[in-house]
Parts: structure tokens; sequence; C-alpha cells
């Protein structure tokens, strides 16, 4: 006879900064960040998914989640770093990026600094 367990509506969520809605992030930026933000450790928030096991989970290409994950870098949402395995032969190969969640904070900095800047153009212009 089995039990039917209790539904938790905390297990398997993950936090969701409310300030991501202010950068005007994309589709395709959300969902990468989003996909990471449930990968990475609550801790580290580091994670190191594949652009593969990426795209399989947000339905985009390889290079499509390249680009996002690119444009979260510009936007100092996330930084990544090179990682390198070596093989049960003793090579050693490229590993997947070592992806970490940046403080939210940074990249709201960032946004108003830009949006100053565009407004001290606008003004110079007239």
């Amino acid at each position: 006879m089995s039990r039917r367990q209790k539904y938790d509506p905390l297990k398997n969520t993950f936090p969701f900064p409310n300030e991501i809605f202010i950068l005007g992030l994309s589709p395709g930026e959300l969902a990468v960040y989003s996909y990471l933000l449930c990968c990475a450790n609550r801790k580290t928030g580091q994670c190191w998914p594949s652009y593969k096991t990426f795209g399989n989970a947000v339905r985009m290409s390889a290079n499509t989640v390249r680009k996002y994950v690119c444009e979260l870098e510009e936007r100092q949402l996330i930084s990544t770093e090179n990682t390198s395995v070596t093989t049960k032969a003793g090579l050693k190969r490229n590993g997947n990026l070592l992806y970490t969640i940046r403080p939210i904070q940074l990249a709201l900095d960032q946004f108003y600094e830009q949006q100053l800047a565009q407004m001290d153009a606008v003004a110079e212009r007239q």
C-alpha cells in the first residue's frame, strides 16, 4: 500500500530576486538566469551545467544558451570560469563552465549608471 506524500510548496523551489524585472531582460535571458538559479548551490551560488544540459532544460540550442550567458555576464548577473577535467587515461580536457550567481545589486548599479548616462546624453543634445 503506497502512502500519498504530503505536498510541500517550498520543496523544489528556488529564490528569485524581484529586482530582476527592473533590468528589462529578454525572455531568453530570464529563462537562462532562472535555470542557473535553479541549479546553483544555495550557499556558494555556483553550478556547472553544460550548454547541452542547459539547452534541453530551457528548450534552446547550445549556441543560443551561449549567447544569453554572455549577455548575463555583460549585465553582471553571473560570472563564468573555465574548468578542466582529467580523464581516466590521465589526459587533461576542458570541462563545463563554472557559473557563479553574482549579487543582484551589482547589476542594478550598472543598470542605473547606464540610465543616468543616457539621460545626460539626451540633455546634452537638447
